[in-house]
């Protein structure tokens, strides 16, 4: 079992997702600057990287039959949209937080289901269609959270 898990372990950090963000960080502690040549097509890359992700959500979401995963994507994207910025909420407010740093935590948790789960999901072949299925109706279904939670955050008491 501990081969099992240490394998789990090193299969989610050397990933496509996770690594360069564990090396993004460790190289931001260091103080040092990349020189302008390395830097402008990086930042480029990056730049490009969300909308790319959304363009490869929309191409797998036009090619799914999302009817028959409906009932579960519902669920999930129940879960996600209301649960999850709940429960944030009160971890937040249990925590201490209140106004802006609250309100970034409960509507950030309140967005849809994101794209790296919809890579995730790709890259090992697991629940492909739930999942894509779940982006879409959770994207739906933030509409209405995100604005809910926008609504209601500033009649928490201070």
């Amino acid at each position: 079992m501990l081969v099992t898990v240490g394998q789990a372990v090193k299969n989610a950090i050397i990933h496509p997702v996770p690594l360069p963000i564990i090396a993004g960080l460790l190289y931001a502690q260091t103080g040092w600057g990349l020189h302008p040549v390395v830097d402008r097509p990086l930042k480029l890359l990056g730049d490009a990287f969300g909308p790319v992700a959304l363009v490869l959500v929309g191409v797998t979401l036009a090619q799914a039959a999302i009817g028959a995963q409906l009932r579960g994507a519902f669920v999930i994207s129940l879960i996600k949209t209301l649960l999850h910025p709940a429960l944030m909420g009160a971890a937040g407010w249990l925590a201490g937080l209140r106004g802006m740093p609250l309100a970034v935590m409960v509507v950030a948790a309140s967005l849809p289901v994101g794209a790296n789960v919809f890579l995730f999901s790709q890259r090992y072949r697991k629940a492909e269609d739930l999942v894509t299925a779940s982006v879409a109706v959770s994207t739906v279904l933030a509409l209405l959270s995100v604005s809910l939670v926008m609504a209601l955050l500033p009649k928490l008491p201070g």
